[in-house]
């Protein structure tokens, strides 16, 4: 079998921001509908073991640890207010959600992950999400990062074709450049080549040797800045990589759980309040 983890709050912004926002006479549900039927195209791509997280509130325990961490601030109402009825809406067509409210979607993506690839009946695990992050969880060909818009599949080789370093070396490599979405600035200097060489060399913050002298990375430029940068603002960088690391202390089940039998009753009428009665027919006629 092949497992499919979906970020929904991923989703919700892409259905929100695409064609949605491309129609203005649409239902104010909209995006949330587009996400069931988006999801509903996994199954009838022939998809069986599916679930979704979601970030229930924007904000998680990485606020406390860090006040610049995104917050909600400035997010466009139209989706918050579509948040919970899309959760509503994939749990009323069938399938398995886990709204996240102290930790974050990419959380139980990862958790579900790691739940996945250790039951030896799943053939692949599939991160339904392009975000960056998630590149930590990818594992061989077994685990991979699946961008539907793109329709790109990103294993473990692509990862490293991509940034330069292996999946364990992601959240260092965040907690270098940091990452302007989530809300953490990185260090200054530090830029994605000079983290990928560096890290592809000694592929740890706590490896990487205090002085530049000692570095053993070749034509790399203004290594004496980025090394004093380092060591003057090494807790920072440690902050930001624990930022940018899935915790994957999260309650998802297991893997038989997520198996999509149909729609939930009353999904009838939740497709209906969402603008999308046309779900219903779409859910039975998939339905095993």
């Amino acid at each position: 079998m092949r497992v499919h983890l979906v970020d929904g709050t991923y989703e919700l912004f892409r259905q929100h921001f695409g064609s949605v926002k491309r129609n203005n006479d649409v239902h104010p549900m909209a995006a949330a509908a587009s996400v069931v039927a988006s999801t509903l195209g996994l199954v009838s791509d022939g998809a069986t073991h599916v679930a979704i997280a979601s970030d229930h509130t924007i904000e998680s325990f990485r606020n406390d640890l860090y006040d610049g961490y995104k917050d909600g601030d400035g997010m466009d109402e139209d989706i918050l207010r579509q948040i919970p009825v899309m959760e509503e809406a994939l749990v009323a067509a069938g399938f398995v959600v886990w709204p996240m409210v102290t930790h974050e979607a990419d959380d139980a993506l990862g958790a579900a992950a790691a739940v996945a690839a250790a039951d030896e009946r799943v053939e692949q695990v599939l991160i339904v999400t392009p975000d960056k992050d998630l590149g930590q969880c990818v594992s061989g060909d077994r685990v991979v990062q699946f961008d539907r818009r793109k329709r790109e599949i990103l294993d473990e080789a692509a990862v490293i074709e991509k940034f330069g370093i292996g999946p364990s070396s992601i959240p260092d490599y965040l907690g270098l450049v940091g990452d302007s979405a989530d809300g953490f600035p990185g260090l200054p200097g530090w830029g994605a080549k000079s983290a990928s060489r560096v890290l592809a060399r000694y592929g740890h913050l706590e490896n990487i040797p205090p002085a530049a002298g000692q570095w053993d990375v070749e034509g790399l430029r203004g290594a004496a800045k980025l090394s004093a940068t380092l060591q003057d603002q090494f807790d920072d960088a440690l902050l930001f990589r624990r930022i940018a690391t899935i915790d994957t202390d999260v309650e998802v089940g297991v893997v038989d759980e997520w198996l999509w039998t149909g729609p939930a009753p009353g999904f009838d009428e939740v497709a209906a309040s969402i603008g999308s009665p046309g779900l219903v027919d779409e859910a039975r006629r998939l339905t095993p």
